[in-house]
């Protein structure tokens, strides 16, 4: 195919159909290009410069804050280095590799301080998993929610990435777990030195003490050198910067799980150590902040997880729930993951509201925010997972609706 012809087609595509002819050549092909030696590491084009990371605007502390990923402009399921959400209790701390140690000690048959070396010498695995804030989408209270806010806004403390580490069972089994051992104090290097009780039946299951993000060392952000991963549990429980494991015999009861990420019921008792992020999903085009919707065909795209494992089903409505039809699932389709689910719809252009609705492999499924509020209440602010809304004004205006 000639040159012309080529150009003619992606104009069609981009732009819709424009006059072309085979002169027509892009002022980029009339020069060198950036020489490839003047790019040690790699950057977005200059022309992706919105898609950032944001503050979450309810967290004024800049060495306690959450940034937020933004979702509605990414595409697949993986969340780049560069744009996976932060949240950070006492800042960043700059951790020297070669000084880091992982304390493994408690009712154990053998106390041991690993270097990452050390840890190094274990089999490695990589595995895809979302990680989610389980403060994410919390919507319990209606007057916390703007009515201008994106998906971004919304569900921005959540990502998907590969993890590279060691699974923490093997770690164990060269410490030798003692009997009667139910829990696990892990702790981080940061100020903060931030603590949480983990099930013993987790961190012999699936716990991955990760040490890269996306085939590189994890970024100091992200617990830079190393990193307690448990798929499918609530982000806070994920310890950074990884320092000490103390196994014992019952929950350690740290500020994380007492007075804090509990979730408050209807009779004032908070249940503590919910930690499985239940099944959830969000369209994220078309969506607010994305331009306004175009009467005509439009693909309704969006992502769904589950900590409980595979998403089975997605199923879409347009309007508001009274009809729903079936997404497809795109692969890859993996447990404790992000998945992407697509449905064609042309939009008449009048009003439309837009649902997703998400089932996992357990045959859990996404629940109502009516039939949410009624079991839980007002006051449990964690681990919202209700059936998420969008609204289409007839002049293409896309807003959260509640």
């Amino acid at each position: 195919m000639r040159r012309g012809s080529i150009a003619l087609a992606a104009a069609t595509v981009a732009t819709g159909p424009a006059r072309a002819a085979e002169t027509d050549v892009p002022p980029w092909m009339l020069e060198q290009g950036t020489p490839v030696d003047e790019l040690p590491y790699g950057s977005p084009s200059p022309f992706e410069k919105s898609v950032v990371r944001r503050p979450h605007e309810t967290l004024p502390f800049p060495t306690s804050a959450s940034v937020l990923t933004p979702l509605q402009d990414l595409e697949g399921i993986i969340t780049p280095n560069g744009l996976h959400y932060i949240r950070s209790h006492a800042g960043t701390p700059a951790i020297d590799p070669a000084q880091h140690r992982l304390l493994v000690h408690g009712m154990v048959d053998r106390p041991l301080s690993f270097g990452m070396d050390d840890l190094a010498r274990f089999p490695s695995i990589s595995r895809l998993h979302f990680l989610e804030c389980s403060g994410n989408t919390s919507f319990y209270k209606a007057s916390l929610i703007k009515p201008n806010w994106n998906v971004q806004d919304t569900h921005g403390l959540l990502s998907c990435a590969e993890w590279t580490g060691v699974r923490l069972a093997d770690v164990l089994a060269e410490v030798g777990v003692k009997p009667g051992v139910k829990w696990i104090l892990a702790e981080g290097a940061d100020a903060a030195a931030m603590t949480r009780s983990v099930p013993i039946e987790k961190a012999q299951d699936d716990a991955i003490l990760a040490y890269a993000q996306n085939g590189e060392r994890l970024r100091p952000e992200q617990g830079y050198p190393l990193r307690l991963f448990l798929p499918g549990y609530e982000g806070n429980i994920n310890i950074k910067w990884l320092r000490r494991l103390k196994l014992g015999d019952q929950p350690f009861e740290t500020r994380e799980e007492t007075s804090k990420y509990t979730d408050l019921l209807t009779d004032g008792i908070a249940r503590q150590f919910n930690f499985v992020m239940e099944v959830k999903s969000v369209i994220t085009r078309p969506s607010p902040g994305r331009g306004p919707a175009q009467p005509g065909f439009c693909e309704v795209t969006g992502l769904a997880w589950s900590g409980n494992g595979r998403i089975t089903r997605v199923e879409v409505s347009t309007d508001g729930g009274a009809k729903w039809g079936n997404a497809s699932l795109q692969e890859p389709i993996l447990s404790k993951c992000l998945t992407r689910f697509r449905l064609p719809w042309t939009w008449n252009g009048g009003p439309a509201t837009l649902k997703s609705r998400a089932t996992d492999e357990t045959g859990m499924v996404q629940p109502t925010r009516e039939s949410q509020l009624a079991e839980r209440g007002p006051n449990f602010y964690y681990h919202y997972n209700a059936i998420h809304t969008w609204q289409i004004a007839p002049g293409g205006e896309v807003k959260l609706a509640v």
